[in-house]
């Protein structure tokens, strides 16, 4: 089982995303608001989330002229666009780095894996006080999505900070529970539970239908009414019940050749699944990618692989062969110019290597990759200084970064959204908007 330096496991965050559709405890976006700001770029966003924190020294933002104890152990590669290098565990990545765009120079002040979470995920610097969203709840409750599927899609799960906040659990993720490269792999909740079936279900239906048909009428004679409409039901219904939306989340209709390019471990099959689902419809799909918390072993875990398993398996290659071909696969299919991509953790990792051969948490700068959806590709925007320490140009903010994917999702940034208690909180407030970024 992995486990991150701050305790959290995989099996938690599992629990967390344990909603079953029968039960009502579902997913949003079934109505699409007015928030928009003009027409979108991105009609669906795929959050590619390295959890822990990928090293930028061994990914995005070589240092081949720095000290042996901050270049680490991997060389530079050229890509294909000129004068721009990336690490060599990332060859795919290199061969499409001008469909993409880099920010060199994140920063944050947030160094603690929960709350560094936090402000990536939703722009807003965590506080006790209120819990705010993240990208994908907001996106579920301002641009709505398909009846019978949900607009925003976890695989397998989600972190609190990727939920809903103060939007209330309507607008949380569904999260499919599974390892999609399992052969007996099934989406969690999307069959009926044991003893239900799709008779019982209608029934259920029916009993809700009268019930609001009652309501209507205790209303219109002035009588006061419970409310009993239940959208979530409504959707649930759809989801379980409809050929569509299982298919969506099928993976033996791809092509065997196509599946390989992706990778057939977990992360490649769920970068697959997320293909599948923006174009079944969902707005949000957010892979998370647990691992990346590497404190030792830079070697055998960013590139040949976690002991006992195959060289060349490790994280990087892993993330490389998933993150290019789903790239490569969105242009392919004329869907990159309508998706956005995100490849991103919550910091970086500091620009001397320990004593363990690794690194620790580092996020006063840090790289982000991001393509389609109206980016700007191949551009690099900003840059650290020469050991990874500091940015030296054009630093961004997770605050300027969530301004941008707003933008480019057609989301207006100013637009008030309410707390239980009535409190007006923006999307974004006091994000700039990164324009090098914008197409």
């Amino acid at each position: 089982m992995i486990i991150r330096c701050d305790g959290i496991s995989r099996r938690d965050a599992i629990r967390v995303g344990g909603l079953s559709a029968l039960g009502l405890s579902l997913f949003g976006g079934l109505r699409p608001s007015a928030a928009l700001a003009g027409t979108a770029r991105a009609k669906s966003c795929i959050l590619l989330w390295l959890d822990g924190g990928p090293s930028h020294l061994e990914t995005f933002d070589v240092k081949p002229e720095a000290p042996s104890e901050v270049r680490g152990p991997f060389k530079p590669i050229a890509t294909s666009v000129s004068g721009t290098f990336i690490s060599e565990i990332l060859p795919n990545t290199a061969k499409i780095t001008d469909k993409i765009a880099i920010v060199r120079s994140m920063t944050s002040p947030l160094g603690e894996h929960g709350l560094a979470n936090q402000y990536m995920l939703s722009g807003y610097k965590p506080t006790p006080v209120l819990d705010y969203p993240s990208f994908g709840s907001v996106v579920a409750k301002l641009r709505g999505g398909r009846l019978d599927l949900p607009s925003y899609v976890a695989i397998p799960d989600f972190r609190a900070p990727a939920g809903p906040g103060f939007l209330g659990s309507e607008f949380g993720p569904f999260a499919i529970g599974g390892d999609p490269s399992k052969k007996d792999f099934r989406v969690r909740d999307l069959d009926f539970y044991p003893g239900v079936n799709s008779d019982r279900m209608e029934h259920r239906r029916d009993v809700v239908a009268q019930l609001e048909r009652f309501q209507q009428a205790a209303e219109a004679s002035g009588r006061q009414g419970t409310q009993v409409s239940d959208p979530r039901f409504e959707q649930a219904y759809r989801m379980v019940t409809s050929p569509q939306a299982k298919k969506a989340f099928d993976l033996s209709v791809e092509n065997d050749d196509l599946r390989a390019k992706y990778g057939m471990g977990f992360f490649g099959q769920s970068c697959l699944m997320a293909r599948r689902l923006v174009e079944s419809g969902v707005s949000f799909v957010t892979v998370n990618y647990v691992g990346w918390d590497n404190h030792e072993s830079l070697v055998l875990r960013l590139k040949e692989g976690y002991t006992g398993a195959k060289v060349g398996v490790g994280l990087g290659p892993t993330f490389d062969h998933g993150f290019a071909t789903l790239v490569s696969d969105l242009s392919d299919r004329g869907m990159l110019d309508e998706t956005l991509v995100i490849a991103m953790g919550e910091f970086g990792r500091t620009p001397k290597l320990n004593t363990r051969g690794g690194r620790d948490h580092w996020p006063r700068v840090f790289s982000v990759a991001m393509a389609g959806g109206g980016v700007n590709p191949g551009v690099v925007v900003g840059a650290s200084d020469a050991i990874g320490e500091s940015p030296a140009e054009r630093p961004v903010t997770p605050n300027d970064l969530a301004r941008t994917i707003y933008q480019l999702l057609g989301v207006d940034p100013s637009f008030e959204m309410h707390t239980t208690d009535g409190r007006p909180v923006q999307v974004n407030q006091g994000g700039e908007l990164v324009k090098e970024l914008i197409a």
